[in-house]
């Protein structure tokens, strides 16, 4: 199955599986995306990382849909947010999600909440979506979507996410400071064993202003036959089944 992905701008992805629309980390106050949240339509789920108010800015504007994240994060939001419903899962769970099954993968990060962290939201989180459940059989036909969240490089990739959950792409952050840098990220994605990377969380404001090209230049170092796309901002791109999974622009 083909799978939608539209990049807003630092970690805001809206994914689209069949008829299934999720959206992570909603923030739309970064230079790379011109939509406002009213603007993205209708969503039924909200996955939230973690905590900072760089991925949970605008997850009040969709309180239709059902969000989703650690224990912690959702009932702080749903506190916070009059939402319809909330699923709180945690790390290494898979939650089928109307045809999307979700993994919940640790990220090395920080998950405080508020000006002086007044509430803690749990472990930090990446996501794997795909149109199959993960099993330790191969299989080649699904298509699969890793989004690593705010994270440092950890052996977990390498360990995990490359042999057990196989993603076709992933997103990685790049921007150095407060996640990796383009060499981290670049190693992140040759051991996770993509055939497509993206670069995201970069270049929203100062401490992580790059030159994105070293990325792309970083994942060729490492021997990776990943193909780097850096997306325009409101750019979607599917990503289709099979081996090697197949990317279109549009």
């Amino acid at each position: 199955m083909t799978m939608d992905l539209t990049w807003h701008g630092h970690s805001c992805w809206h994914v689209t599986l069949g008829e299934t629309d999720l959206l992570i980390d909603p923030f739309f106050d970064n230079p790379h995306t011109s939509m406002e949240p009213a603007d993205v339509g209708p969503v039924d789920y909200v996955l939230l990382t973690h905590g900072h108010a760089d991925h949970i800015a605008h997850a009040g504007e969709f309180t239709d849909a059902t969000v989703v994240g650690t224990p912690e994060l959702v009932e702080y939001v749903t506190e916070h947010h009059d939402f319809a419903d909330g699923v709180g899962m945690n790390i290494g769970g898979t939650v089928e999600f109307d045809g999307v099954f979700v993994t919940m993968h640790r990220a090395d990060h920080t998950n405080g909440i508020e000006t002086g962290y007044e509430h803690d939201a749990g472990m930090p989180a990446g996501y794997v979506l795909s149109d199959r459940m993960p099993t330790q059989e191969s299989d080649t036909e699904a298509t699969t979507f890793y989004h690593a969240g705010d994270t440092g490089l950890m052996s977990e990739m390498r360990d995990v996410v490359g042999p057990y959950l196989e993603p076709d792409a992933a997103a990685v952050p790049c921007g150095d400071h407060y996640t990796m840098g383009p060499t981290q990220a670049a190693i992140a994605v040759d051991w996770v064993d993509v055939d497509h990377a993206f670069p995201m969380h970069y270049d929203t404001f100062p401490p992580v202003e790059i030159e994105v090209e070293e990325f792309a230049r970083e994942v060729a170092a490492t021997g990776s036959d990943a193909a780097v796309h850096v997306l325009e901002g409101d750019e979607t791109v599917t990503l289709g089944g099979g081996a090697p999974a197949s990317l279109e622009h549009h």
